[in-house]
């Protein structure tokens, strides 16, 4: 039988894939950009192409398998599928937590997933208030190291952490933590939240840090206070819980402010990532790259076909976009100006 953090890790996925785990009338925003339909697009839809770039790796679409989970039974199933599907469909891929991974040795395999994505940029990932409980730099290059990732993720959740029953709630003087990571390690240190949006404001103070890149992990999609809710023995955390049941900043919002406050940094768009033409809005307002999460997470309790199909969807619905934009290459996508955002068209003439 599970335990500790491996029973919650499996807990985690449970609600998410059967519980009502998303805000409440908390959009990530991306309802308010609309495309102009270009009856002309003077391309041929087999020429388009989707490749792009991420943590010094190719990859043959401009999308990431977000983080979700790691350190159980059921999480190693899930992301060896996961692994598998983006490895063949070549999206970069992030690891769950991988706190599991240095306090448990039950399912290891779960982390260990770069022989089913040798080639991929593969992202490993820990909460940044771990830096104030012990762990520090040697931790995470052991991590990187272990996993063979090319990449770290510090990951942001301060209300979870608030919410969850067993939540770590000191947060005090983390940037300076954060600054001796990005400096001691050998790759790129990226930060995320998890759900609930970074803004350009503190973007900025994370860059200045070292940080490398964003993952911006807007509101819109799975809200994990509903998730530690669910979760939680605690009645007055549960109920104080439904006070946030719409908090966060939308995705649109968060990627609009970190592009302008920070024009030349690496975005990572996740929050409520659905379809490709949500993937085509992101791409346009100024991600770089984006992040699916949930939208892949029952696919990948089955099997990797099922997560390669799902994959494929989601790559045809934003050619098909492309098409009806005609916009042949990302950098054609993220320059159109076949756009209306807020009401407001930037096509000229």
């Amino acid at each position: 039988m599970e335990e500790g953090i491996n029973k919650r890790k499996t807990e985690h996925i449970r609600h998410c894939l059967t519980g009502n785990v998303e805000g409440v009338n908390k959009s990530t925003g991306l309802e308010g950009i609309s495309f102009i339909h270009n009856a002309l697009p003077e391309i041929n839809f087999d020429d388009i192409n989707l490749a792009a770039s991420f943590l010094g790796k190719q990859l043959k679409a401009p999308f990431l398998v977000s983080s979700m989970t790691g350190g159980s039974e059921l999480a190693t199933k899930i992301n060896q599928n996961l692994a598998t599907a983006a490895e063949q469909k070549g999206w970069a891929v992030g690891l769950g937590s991988t706190r599991a991974f240095l306090e448990s040795d039950a399912h290891k395999d779960s982390f260990l997933i770069r022989r089913q994505a040798p080639t991929v940029p593969l992202i490993a990932n820990i909460g940044a208030v771990q830096l104030n409980y012990g762990y520090g730099a040697e931790d995470c290059q052991r991590i990187v190291d272990l996993t063979g990732a090319d990449s770290i993720y510090l990951h942001l959740n301060p209300l979870q952490e608030a919410v969850q029953d067993e939540g770590d709630l000191n947060f005090e003087n983390l940037l300076s933590k954060i600054e001796k990571v990005c400096k001691a390690l050998d790759v790129p240190v990226g930060v995320k939240e998890v759900g609930f949006g970074i803004d350009g404001t503190i973007a900025k103070k994370l860059y200045e840090a070292g940080i490398a890149y964003i993952d911006v992990a807007g509101a819109g999609g799975t809200s994990w206070s509903q998730v530690e809710k669910l979760r939680s023995k605690d009645p007055l955390k549960k109920a104080a819980a439904e006070a946030f049941n719409n908090w966060g900043i939308p995705t649109k919002d968060c990627i609009v402010s970190v592009r302008d406050t920070l024009p030349d940094v690496p975005i990572v768009s996740s929050g409520g990532m659905k379809t490709g033409v949500d993937a085509a809005k992101a791409l346009t307002i100024g991600a770089d790259v984006v992040g699916f999460a949930r939208k892949l997470l029952q696919a990948a309790t089955e099997s990797d076909e099922a997560v390669i199909q799902t994959m494929g969807q989601i790559e045809l619905e934003l050619k098909m976009t492309m098409l009806g934009v005609g916009a042949k290459t990302i950098t054609d996508l993220k320059n159109t100006k076949r756009v209306t955002i807020m009401g407001q068209s930037l096509l000229e003439g």
